[in-house]
C-alpha cells in the first residue's frame, strides 16, 4: 500500500480552454492577450491523470500560485481517475 500511495501522477489545474485557428495561434506574439469566455471568479478544474477530480480557486502561496480545493468528487471517482491513462 505504501508503494501505491507514493506513486506520482500528473496534477493539472485548468484555468480555461479555447479553440483557436492555426492562423490565430501563429499570429500570437509576446504581449498578446488571449481572451477566454470563462468568468474570472469561476472555479478552476483540478485534473489527475487527465480526469476531473476536484474544483477550486486560485490562491497565492508566497511567490507562487496554488489552488484551494472547494469541491471534490467521491473517493471512488478519484481512485478510478488515478488508474486511467
Amino acid at each position: 500500500l505504501d508503494r501505491i500511495l507514493a506513486m506520482e501522477l500528473p496534477v493539472i489545474v485548468v484555468l480555461a480552454e479555447k479553440k483557436m485557428a492555426v492562423g490565430e495561434v501563429l499570429n500570437l506574439t509576446q504581449g498578446s492577450v488571449v481572451e477566454f469566455a470563462k468568468p474570472a471568479d469561476e472555479f478552476l478544474d483540478v485534473l489527475v491523470n487527465n480526469q476531473l477530480i476536484a474544483r477550486g480557486e486560485a490562491v497565492r502561496v508566497g511567490e507562487c500560485f496554488g489552488v484551494q480545493v472547494r469541491e471534490i468528487g467521491a473517493s471512488t471517482e478519484t481512485i478510478r481517475a488515478m488508474g486511467r491513462t
